[in-house]
């Protein structure tokens, strides 16, 4: 019983039953909303953490008390060069968390540090590595050329909600159909893993959200899944020569909460008349700076269309394990044997 309740402590269990934190890379921000000299604060795993970025673009996560005397550093806080000024004596840390200077020109006290999360900016993301046992990066987000593509454009929402659940959608095919009413789903090729990245390749028919130019197309997703928060989905339209990346980002706010970013970077238009035959009548100068302006919005709106079908059964569904699983479901089992490595011993075996 003394073990069970430890282990609770240490790894708070969220109402679906599964442990509150897994392991890995999630984003706190997109790259835009933090320009030099900005500060935010976002909750993390149940506690605040700030974010600031140098006069010389560097982006550092840091825990967000003071260690002279409390001050929180996400109010009131400025950036002076690469470093956060605390705005009750003017302590300040850079991006490693040293205390540089005080208030009052005179050395920093002993010790005088703030935590540093890992973080990476990558793909247009502010991304912060969490381990439950304080481990370093294990492994790293892939980078994206961006050459061709969109800026991002995006959308968030908190939830009550887990980011394995959330992911699960992924390989989830039974309710493609069912959910979100796509038609003639087809598998193109089988789920495989490779350590925390998972990847699987669908096809389906579905309404394409560009302003109603073209419906009913099949479209392709390519899936790439690196650990529980953070997901890329490649879709590809033959049909129009469209390709966008889409980013399904889950973070776990506390133990019962996520915020859900999602984003959308699409594949610049060369061609207008791939989109309709009737575009190509218009002067390409003209019409394809149009397109290359709306298509990411378009994109993006289909994706947060279909992402909030599923928020009224994620908020209020429990998580059964094992699941009663049928032929149709897709690589279910799969996936939630895959999931088990992000999260740490002794979670499993004290709550069995």
């Amino acid at each position: 019983m003394a073990l069970r309740e430890a282990t609770r402590r240490l790894h708070p269990l969220s109402s679906k039953g599964l442990p509150a934190y897994p392991n890995g890379w999630y984003a706190l921000a997109f790259a835009a909303e933090l320009p030099p000299g900005g500060i935010l604060t976002r909750q993390f795993m149940g506690q605040d953490v700030v974010l600031f970025r140098g006069r010389s673009g560097a982006a550092s996560v840091i825990d967000p008390y003071c260690p002279h005397l409390g001050a929180h550093l996400g109010y009131e806080s400025t950036v002076v060069g690469d470093t956060i000024r605390c705005p009750f004596h003017y302590f300040c840390f850079d991006g490693n968390g040293e205390c540089v200077s005080t208030g009052y020109g005179t050395k920093p006290p002993p010790r005088s540090r703030l935590r540093v999360w890992p973080s990476c900016e990558k793909n247009g993301l502010i991304l912060v590595w969490y381990h439950a046992e304080g481990r370093a990066p294990e492994w790293e987000v892939p980078h994206l050329n961006p050459s061709g593509y969109s800026p991002l454009v995006w959308r968030q929402w908190d939830l009550t909600s887990h980011p394995q659940e959330t992911t699960e959608n992924s390989v989830d095919i039974g309710h493609l159909s069912i959910v979100h009413h796509y038609d003639d789903v087809q598998m193109l090729s089988d789920l495989t893993t490779s350590g925390p990245y998972l990847t699987v390749r669908y096809a389906m028919f579905r309404p394409a959200p560009f302003a109603g130019l073209v419906r009913g197309i099949r479209s392709q997703f390519m899936i790439h899944v690196h650990g529980l928060g953070y997901s890329l989905v490649e879709v590809v339209i033959p049909r129009v020569k469209i390709e966008a990346r889409l980013f399904v980002l889950p973070t776990p706010l506390d133990v019962e909460r996520i915020t859900l970013r999602i984003a959308v970077s699409a594949r610049q238009v060369t061609q207008p008349r791939q989109l309709h035959p009737l575009l190509g009548l218009l002067p390409a100068p003209l019409v394809t700076p149009l397109l290359n302006r709306i298509l990411p919005g378009a994109v993006l709106d289909g994706l947060a269309h279909d992402v909030q079908q599923d928020f009224a059964i994620w908020q209020h569904k429990v998580y059964f394990s094992p699941p009663l699983l049928a032929e149709g479901d897709g690589p279910v089992g799969r996936y939630r044997y895959w999931a088990k490595q992000f999260y740490s011993e002794p979670v499993p075996a004290a709550l069995e």
